[in-house]
């Protein structure tokens, strides 16, 4: 912990003259003050959280943003430097249920959002001391004497505020759509969230799995994936369209013949120390597959349309696995583009919580990482699995708490980034970069691989969504919000004391519904 520079023996005598005599003199303020006519240079700090204490690493963060105020202001610029606490978010939601013993997000509805909100705000500045000594310590100029604070009022109108511009300009929606999703925390994450938690070397499950062609005895489709969970949901197999496949003639375990279908690129990989068991008897192309019906490995949920067929996918390669990609829209991004394309049931076999529904009988309520074992071992029972082992890979954990991320399809608000994406790219080079390789490498290659940013959070102590939704279901229209006096005039009352966070904005917040071409009876409600 940092000490204050008065009582801190690691702190010189040299240095502590040289802070006392900036603390005594309001050196930080004349330097402004003294430069109010020049040119304007405003830093904002990027807040850290005061729920947590510092650590060494904030050191070296405040002293590289330390430089550029320093700078600009010896070049004869006003340079204002606006500190800043951040008090919303996962972080400080986190810190709490640990005090509290919460291990799921449901337990915070049972406590109540509205205690559980009010120890996170009482928890926001608990370290701030300890961040004021280090900011003294390190010699960081930055003014916290008008700090701005992510839970106020004020703040959470300028978000809301900005949110309308995006509203206005098309770019704000609410998509059903794949998205990295922590089951502990109950929330999507951003892929930035998402880059700040990949671990190397991760195992998972290996597994060759048959799917038997419809009215075929001893013919399979061989099929690899690393994750045995999504079977359940699956609904379509993806070939290359133009990829070399073959029929190759063997024998299983039992000693009775079979026929599996395979990239020929890939007879080694996947059938492995069997392969020279097996012969080629036919060979085809990708295309000549597309449209093959196969027996579904399960089928736990209601199925109307037609499903269980090859369809033809660009991302199927022939680098590892069998050359056949096991589809199941319900959990990969690739797999909901294919299942809109060829109108495939999303089957939903997984509960928020990252555990099997009820309708999965053998698993139900079994968390999917533990129930990849035992549906290989169900699929082995049934002569199902032609071979297993373990694969070692880079998978994405949450950064907060180290739960493995499931891809998972989810209805959540996004900010239509790629709409601006050629833009970006296009300014980035005109930017000096330092180190100048970042602007062609990881953050160039991060523009060009933008997707919308999936905003929402489904949590608690954060600003909530300022989108209103007409409770009339003939109706549906929703509307967003720029700030409270808007609020205040559709709710037809003062709003201006509302604490603008969960669960009061969702219990006054109630409005007449905006909609003006079509008038309807509803009321519409915040969708936080």
């Amino acid at each position: 912990m940092f000490k204050p520079v008065s009582s801190n023996p690691d702190v010189t005598k040299v240095e502590q003259d040289q802070l006392t005599f900036w603390r005594e003199r309001d050196i930080l303020k004349r330097s402004m003050t003294e430069r109010e006519g020049g040119p304007r240079y405003v830093f904002y700090e990027g807040p850290p959280t005061a729920n947590g204490q510092p650590g060494t690493h904030h050191v070296l963060a405040r002293a590289f943003k330390d430089m550029f105020p320093r700078y600009k202001t010896m070049r004869g610029f006003y340079s204002l430097r606006k500190g800043g606490w951040d008090t919303h978010g996962l972080p400080v939601e986190i810190a709490v249920e640990k005090e509290l013993g919460i291990q799921h997000k449901h337990e915070i509805d049972e406590y109540g959002i509205a205690k559980f909100n009010e120890r996170c705000r009482d928890s926001v500045f608990r370290y701030i001391k300890e961040w004021e000594e280090l900011t003294e310590r390190i010699a960081f100029w930055v003014d916290l004497d008008q700090a701005y604070v992510t839970f106020t009022n004020d703040y959470v109108q300028s978000v809301w505020w900005i949110l309308r511009q995006f509203w206005d300009q098309g770019l704000l929606y609410q998509g059903y759509k794949v998205v990295p999703y922590c089951p502990r925390c109950g929330t999507p994450l951003s892929s930035h969230e998402v880059n700040l938690g990949y671990q190397d070397d991760t195992p998972d499950p290996s597994v060759f799995v048959r799917f038997r062609l419809k009215g075929k005895r001893n013919t399979y489709f061989l099929v690899w994936t690393t994750t045995p969970w999504t079977l359940p949901g699956n609904v379509a197999l993806a070939v290359g369209e133009d990829v070399d496949y073959v029929k190759v003639r063997g024998r299983n375990a039992e000693g009775e013949v079979e026929h599996l279908i395979l990239a020929e690129a890939l007879i080694e990989y996947a059938l492995g120390e069997r392969a020279g068991d097996y012969k080629i008897e036919e060979r085809l192309k990708g295309r000549d597959l597309v449209g093959t019906h196969y027996e579904p490995l399960y089928a736990f949920l209601p199925v109307e349309q037609d499903y269980a067929y090859v369809v033809a996918e660009d991302f199927v390669s022939t680098e590892e696995g069998s050359g056949i990609v096991h589809i199941a829209p319900a959990f990969g991004a690739d797999d909901m583009d294919a299942g809109a394309k060829y109108d495939l049931p999303i089957l939903q076999t997984v509960n928020p919580q990252g555990e099997f529904i009820a309708a999965v009988k053998p698993w139900a309520g079994v968390w999917v990482k533990d129930a990849d074992p035992l549906i290989s071992e169900e699929l082995e029972s049934r002569g199902l699995m032609f071979r297993s082992g373990t694969y070692y890979h880079t998978y994405p954990f949450c950064w907060r708490c180290d739960t493995p991320l499931l891809y998972y399809a989810r209805q959540t608000w996004y900010v239509r980034t790629t709409a601006r994406r050629d833009d970006l790219v296009g300014l980035n080079p005109t930017i000096n970069w330092v180190p100048a390789h970042v602007r062609d490498g990881r953050f160039g290659n991060w523009l060009e691989g933008n997707v919308d940013w999936a905003l929402g959070r489904e949590r608690y102590w954060g600003t909530p969504l300022p989108v209103w939704t007409c409770d009339n279901e003939d109706c549906g229209y929703q509307h967003c919000i720029g700030g409270v006096g808007e609020l205040g005039e559709l709710a037809g009352r003062d709003l201006s004391d509302l604490d603008l966070h969960r669960p009061y904005v969702d219990a006054a917040g109630s409005t007449r519904c905006t909609r003006s071409a079509r008038c309807c009876s509803g009321r519409c409600r915040s969708r936080t």
